[in-house]
């Protein structure tokens, strides 16, 4: 499955925050919208950074709770690793696990077009693998 289908199952919401927020601003953002992760971004299209709930932890256990007084700027994962809506699932969830992270943003003409989560692409990934056995399953009955 490609990622446009991901996203069209989904919906292409995109959550960002500015990077001279403050780390405390982004953590109440992903609470209160139950998410892992905002694309740090200016006017919603560049992508500037990825800021994700590790992020915050880490820097929380390494600096104490002076941290959440930092920007985002400080504490984002600049080095941004993305996709396109033409890559399949299998691409994707490679780099998520060759890269550790949980969140891949969805680039198309250099412009944020969405973000996908591990759990977008597990779930795709299942669909297609149940839809898989059940043709062979109808083949095998029909042979």
């Amino acid at each position: 499955m490609q990622v446009h289908t991901i996203l069209r199952e989904k919906g292409t919401d995109i959550h960002t925050i500015g990077p001279g927020a403050t780390i405390a601003e982004a953590a109440a953002r992903l609470r209160e919208l139950g998410i892992g992760a905002l694309v740090v971004s200016e006017d919603g299209a560049a992508i500037t950074g990825i800021i994700s709930e590790r992020d915050i932890v880490y820097g929380l256990a390494e600096q104490g709770a002076g941290f959440l007084d930092l920007a985002v700027r400080d504490a984002m994962t600049a080095d941004v690793v993305t996709c396109s809506p033409e890559d399949t699932g299998r691409v994707v969830l490679g780099r998520m696990t060759e890269h550790r992270m949980r969140h891949v943003p969805v680039v198309e003409a250099g412009r944020l077009v969405g973000l996908v989560s591990i759990g977008d692409v597990v779930k795709s990934r299942l669909q297609e693998i149940m839809s898989e056995a059940d043709a062979l399953r109808d083949y095998i009955a029909g042979a």
